[in-house]
């Protein structure tokens, strides 16, 4: 029996680095500081790419070929008084075995924008802003013809004012009793049939509630990297005992100087 498996992987992980000498071996992002305005900027991008072809293989398996990037971008500003921090995630992957057709398994757009002004040490008057919505139409496969999401359908728009506890520079927890959510749905199909919570021929719903949100960035041992953000939303007006959580988890191991393993979840 004729056997071959060529089994091929190709992981392109980039870092943006600037002024930071001892960067690889702390898994700092990409960092330009400038000490008058105490600015902060910098990015993170993960590309990868990998190919299975298999001939008369006797163990079984499917022929496939997949492709994934991430770029995280943020900038963030220090006062004596205030700090104000943006961050952008965007995320695409998609998937390609034997005959089927192509499949997404990463589709995501997320900015936050939170600005803060000092009551005490480690308190923070806060504002929060935060979007999320996906690139291109989603599916329920292996049906590819009717679409299930895409492009602000749905999109989510939060707003949130309270208080932002942060320890040290690696957590911080934000308290907001009043808080909006809107549910866009600007696809006509969609909207229609009332999907994402939307009332039946409506493109947009609007919710008040109260909403908590913590984040923990550090790196947690030696060359690994964790970053973790939770948010809890509950509507006031409509059952406040069912709660949206939306929960991202991001392990960022380097190996070396070329090789590093991620790992994320939702």
């Amino acid at each position: 029996m004729r056997n071959l498996l060529f089994f091929s992987t190709f992981f392109l992980s980039g870092v943006l680095m600037s002024q930071i000498t001892d960067a690889e071996a702390k898994l700092k992002n990409a960092t330009k500081t400038d000490t008058i305005t105490s600015w902060k900027k910098g990015a993170l991008f993960n590309i990868g790419f990998s190919q299975v072809t298999l001939t008369n293989w006797a163990a079984g398996g499917n022929n496939s070929v997949s492709g994934n990037g991430v770029a995280n971008f943020h900038l963030t500003y220090k006062g004596k008084k205030c700090a104000w921090e943006n961050n952008l995630v965007l995320g695409y992957g998609i998937l390609k075995q034997n005959q089927e057709s192509i499949q997404k398994t990463d589709d995501n757009i997320e900015l936050t924008s939170t600005y803060g002004r000092k009551a005490t040490e480690n308190w923070f008057y806060s504002g929060l802003i935060n979007f999320k919505s996906q690139f291109t139409d989603g599916f329920n496969y292996p049906n590819d013809s009717v679409k299930i999401s895409t492009f602000l359908a749905p999109g989510y728009l939060l707003g949130a004012g309270g208080m932002n506890y942060k320890f040290k520079d690696f957590f911080t927890l934000l308290v907001s009793p009043i808080t909006s959510k809107t549910t866009f749905v600007l696809d006509e199909t969609l909207s229609k049939s009332g999907a994402f919570g939307v009332t039946p021929n409506k493109i947009i719903r609007n919710e008040v509630g109260g909403y908590l949100r913590g984040n923990f960035k550090k790196e947690i041992m030696k060359n690994v990297k964790m970053t973790s953000s939770l948010g809890l939303f509950s509507n006031f007006m409509k059952n406040p005992e069912n709660i949206d959580v939306n929960w991202d988890l991001l392990l960022l191991m380097k190996v070396n100087k070329f090789i590093t393993v991620t790992i994320n979840t939702n």
